[in-house]
């Protein structure tokens, strides 16, 4: 193999690494860190990271020559333990990279330890946590150490193999965290044997349990003294095992936490389980066991001689051989042996003098060939890194389903490749073995993997899909006639997959082509489905009426998505349809213009109908009007004509009596045209309904007289229902007594009795000499007698009241003139102290300048008013106080009057007291009269007595303006610290 594709490279890491401290015998590394032990007891630590090392002697003051046994680090590379053996027995050491000097495990003095189990969930460089110990006398020691105590927090005794009694020579620990606490996975190999335990809790109560229940093992023939187990961790998680046997390599993947119950009551948490035998790495010589091996993710990693042979875990084949450049002295020991740095993803081998590095160059990166051979596809797929491996992949698949005639299964994999083979190859290899199915089932997967963009290449696939179908149902149905009717059938079955398919790409197919491909192959029920779901509605309506269906039709048109045109272009055939569901599915629908509804109305009414049967549209018409309250004149012109076809007439009435523009402002109280009501009502004989459309168009007259025609009564009602015009009322009123004047039979006494008696039902309206010329010439008078007398005692009473009306008129006008001549003489006394309620100065005062406006003084005394409720006031204060309190309106009449009297000038008053004679009346200047009306205004009442002192009850006492004064009141407190108190005498 090219070496730049080997996946595996050995580099010399460092030469004489041992420093002179004698040769190496064994190695553990962690986070770069590698710690090494020599053949004189020396610990020689090589820190990569930091870029350092040290060392340190454990053979201090132990006699003889000593040698390191083992030694293990930690994945972090903190922590350290080493056992020594010498002539003075095995001892175990315990050091942490910051520690200059090693602690002695004095509880393990005597014990060989061979392998050490990290705790790698929850160890950390301060403290190790729970480790376990295996030793070579197949005991199992739990210890914990902190970095910061100097020495172990303990070390105690868990568990002994008492069946077997071996050395312990490989252990590995994994914890879980479930919802019921903390489980441990404990894993252990022997030359012969793989133990497995586990339980919730502590170590101890894990290995206590034991005690009572058998140890779950695997034991394999053969022995191999360097038995070896090694986890491969990824993430901080060990993935999969691996145990140095001597069979072979037996190797499994991990499921912590799994539920799986093995035989023996525990959980067995391994799984897919493997044996690769070293007979397999000979090339048909006699198999060498490895003397060591590492594990990575897909390889084992075998040291066999001085070279390592990489296996691929999944295939067991070699894939590389690894040599070592050795120095000449170390030639002959070889290699030692390998180990593994979990945290930096290295490999490392050592002989006596010398460490190599094994480095990792993307193993994974053939995986998906390896899979591929084996026929794992999915695990293939997985592993893939590009399309073009995909390819390769789907294509073994298709191309293996092909050759077995599975057709459908090898088309779901042609239609995932898009490199390696064109659309083009695939579709010819199903269309030259004739199976329809298959290429219909690859074009649908090929629709599904295209991506958004290839819009022609999806419309082409779409339409071809579509033929395939329609030729697949057609061949069905020529297959079995009874396929339509059986429900279960493969027809009913690729109906249903057809219609999903046309569901799904409605949006990509070409629409006219489509439909005429459904048209061309008669499939008329899935033509109408595809119109539905490209919201095709006129189609799928008018196939709807075709058949017949009028409620599928209109569930169709009452979809939100429909134009709502369509509602009026298929009203007229659906309602000569079912006219019962689509007027309940009108009423139902909303922003339905029913003017627009009118020529289907009416083809409608123009049919016959039985006399019991419900009219549809008259329902519809009556729902607009009264719940929907339309004021459409169309619809109500013919409702109207509709009401007046039916031979009962009291529908018709009760519509034209119904004031439908009741409640709306300025609004008319009907909709109809109401002379096209009077020709229809004309034509159909409705008398009843002319009469009231007579009345309301004002035409009392030819009301009355139809009226007449039809019922006297209702002629009364017509005549009575005139108001407002006395004339026309006793017109009309004459019209109908003429009527029954002229209509009565029998005898003349009858005749006039009865007219006589229609002359109260007139409420006086009407006289006997009003109805007399109605009679014939012959009539005697003395059948009048009675009649003539009443009316004459009735003219006697009214002369008489119309007389008292007169006296009682004439003593009115008589008491007015003595009031006038009494008004001249009227007087009121004043008392010479009396103030004025405004200024509070005397009223009779002289001098001082009390000029008013439009008024004249009396000598030396101003102006002033008197009221009778003895209350005062000059008239400029007056004045002033009553513009002050008035409303604003008046306040600027008053001011408007004095400024026309100051114009005028100040004439002389008529009387000193400023009061107007009768004799005056007649002859009032202009002045007088501007004069009269300013008293009017401000002195019609008193001020303090009157309306305006009442209105001032409202106002508050502060007025807005004067704000500033409620300030000024207001108390502050100020520093009452300071403040003194006095005391006020009683």
């Amino acid at each position: 193999m090219d070496q730049v594709r080997q996946v595996f490279s050995v580099d010399v890491l460092e030469r004489y690494a041992a420093k002179g401290r004698g040769v190496i015998t064994c190695m553990s590394a962690g986070n770069d860190v590698i710690v090494l032990g020599t053949s004189k007891g020396w610990l020689i630590r090589h820190d990569f990271g930091a870029g350092d090392s040290s060392d340190i002697d454990l053979s201090v003051g132990r006699p003889g020559e000593q040698s390191i046994h083992r030694v293990f680090v930690d994945p972090g590379g903190s922590h350290c333990i080493a056992t020594i053996i010498g002539s003075g027995g095995a001892e175990t050491f315990y050091t942490h990279a910051r520690w200059s000097k090693p602690r002695v495990l004095s509880k393990l003095k005597g014990l060989v330890v061979n392998t050490v189990a990290w705790n790698r969930q929850l160890i950390t460089e301060a403290s190790t946590k729970e480790i376990i110990l295996g030793t070579d006398n197949g005991q199992l020691h739990e210890m914990a150490v902190d970095e910061k105590d100097k020495r172990e927090k303990y070390i105690k005794f868990l568990f002994e193999l008492k069946e077997l009694p071996e050395a312990i020579m490989g252990l590995q620990m994994e914890t879980a965290s479930l919802t019921n606490g903390t489980r441990y996975y404990v894993m252990a190999v022997t030359p012969t044997r793989l133990y497995s335990f586990t339980g919730f809790g502590s170590l101890d109560t894990v290995f206590t349990s034991y005690l009572d229940r058998a140890v779950h093992f695997m034991e394999l023939p053969g022995e191999i003294p360097n038995s070896e187990l090694h986890f491969f961790i990824k993430q901080r998680r060990a993935v999969h095992f691996a145990w140095l046997s001597g069979a072979g390599i037996y190797h499994g993947g991990l499921n912590f936490g799994a539920q799986h119950s093995s035989p023996n009551g525990d959980e067995n948490f391994v799984e897919n389980k493997a044996l690769l035998y070293y007979s397999k790495l000979s090339d048909g010589s006699e198999a060498v066991k490895p003397s060591s091996m590492a594990v990575s993710e897909f390889h084992f990693l075998m040291l066999i001689g001085n070279k390592v042979k990489v296996v691929n875990r999944i295939s067991e084949q070699i894939i590389e051989e690894l040599h070592f450049d050795q120095t000449s002295e170390s030639i002959s020991s070889g290699i030692i042996g390998l180990c593994s740095d979990a945290t930096a993803g290295v490999f490392y081998a050592y002989d006596q003098n010398s460490i190599f590095q094994v480095s990792v160059n993307d193993e994974g990166r053939d995986m998906w060939k390896v899979y591929l051979d084996m026929k794992e596809y999915a695990a293939a797929l997985a592993n893939c890194r590009d399309p073009l491996q995909r390819d390769q992949v789907y294509l073994v698949q298709a191309e293996s389903a092909f050759s077995s005639k599975d057709f459908l299964r090898a088309a779901s994999f042609y239609a995932k490749i898009n490199y390696i083979l064109s659309f083009e190859e695939i579709t010819l290899k199903f269309i030259t073995v004739s199976v329809q199915d298959a290429l219909r089932t690859f074009l649908l997967h090929k629709l599904d993997n295209l991506a958004k963009d290839d819009k022609c290449q999806i419309t082409m696939i779409s339409t071809w899909a579509t033929e395939l179908y329609l030729d697949k149902i057609n061949r069905l149905l020529l297959e079995d006639d009874t396929a339509m009717e059986n429900r279960n059938s493969e027809y009913q079955s690729i109906i249903k997959e057809f219609r999903a398919f046309l569901s799904d790409c409605k949006d990509v197919l070409d629409e006219a082509t489509t439909m005429k491909l459904l048209e061309s192959y008669g499939r008329v029920e899935e033509l109408v489905y595809f119109a539905s779901l490209k919201e095709q509605y006129e189609i799928v309506v008018h196939h709807y009426i075709q058949q017949g269906e009028a409620k599928k039709a209109l569930e169709v048109l009452q979809k939100p998505s429909v134009p709502i045109d369509l509602q009026y272009k298929f009203a007229p055939d659906l309602i000569m349809l079912d006219a019962y569901e689509t007027v309940e599915s009108w009423m139902t629908t909303n922003n339905l213009n029913p003017r627009k509804l009118i020529p289907a109305m009416m083809r409608y009414s123009s049919e016959p109908h039985a006399k019991n049967e419900t009219h549809e549209v008259i329902k519809y018409l009556e729902f607009c009007a009264h719940r929907l309250h339309n004021e459409d004149p169309g619809v109500h012109n013919l409702l109207l004509s509709l009401y007046a076809k039916q031979e009962d007439d009291s529908s018709l009435l009760r519509f034209l009596q119904y004031k439908f523009g009741k409640g709306l402002e300025n609004g008319p109280e009907f909709f109809y045209d109401p002379k096209y009501a009077l020709r229809l009502c004309l034509k159909e004989k409705r008398m009843r309904a002319c009469v009231h459309i007579y009345s309301m168009m004002s035409m009392h007259e030819e009301a009355v007289a139809l009226a007449l025609q039809v019922d006297p009564e209702l002629a009364m009602a017509e005549a009575d229902k005139v108001e407002d015009d006395e004339d026309l009322r006793k017109k009309l009123w004459l019209m109908v007594a003429k009527h029954v004047v002229e209509q009565e039979k029998g005898t003349k006494r009858e005749n006039i009795r009865k007219a006589i008696a229609f002359l109260k039902e007139t409420d006086g309206l009407l006289k006997i000499e009003d109805i007399l010329p109605f009679f014939p010439d012959f009539a005697l008078i003395d059948d009048f007698k009675e009649a003539i007398c009443s009316s004459l005692e009735d003219y006697n009473k009214q002369i008489e009241l119309l007389k008292q009306e007169m006296n009682d008129a004439t003593h009115g006008a008589d008491n007015i003139r003595n009031d006038i001549s009494a008004l001249a003489q009227r007087y009121a006394v004043i008392d010479r102290d009396e103030d004025c309620g405004s200024c509070r100065r005397k009223i009779l005062i002289v001098g001082g300048d009390y000029r008013t406006r439009g008024y004249t003084t009396v000598g030396q005394i101003p102006p002033f008013y008197v009221f009778p409720c003895g209350h005062a006031f000059h008239s400029q204060c007056l004045i002033a106080h009553v513009t002050r309190c008035t409303d604003e309106t008046q306040a600027e009449y008053i001011l408007d009057l004095q400024k026309q009297l100051t114009l005028l000038g100040n004439g002389a008053r008529k009387d000193s007291n400023g009061v107007i004679s009768e004799d005056s009346l007649t002859s009032m200047t202009p002045s007088d009269k501007l004069r009269s009306q300013l008293d009017d205004a401000v002195a019609s009442e008193c001020p303090f007595c009157g309306d305006l002192m009442i209105h001032e009850v409202s106002l508050p006492f502060v007025a807005p303006e004067e704000a500033y004064q409620v300030s000024s009141w207001e108390i502050k407190p100020h520093n009452l610290v300071n403040q003194r108190s006095f005391s006020l005498p009683v």
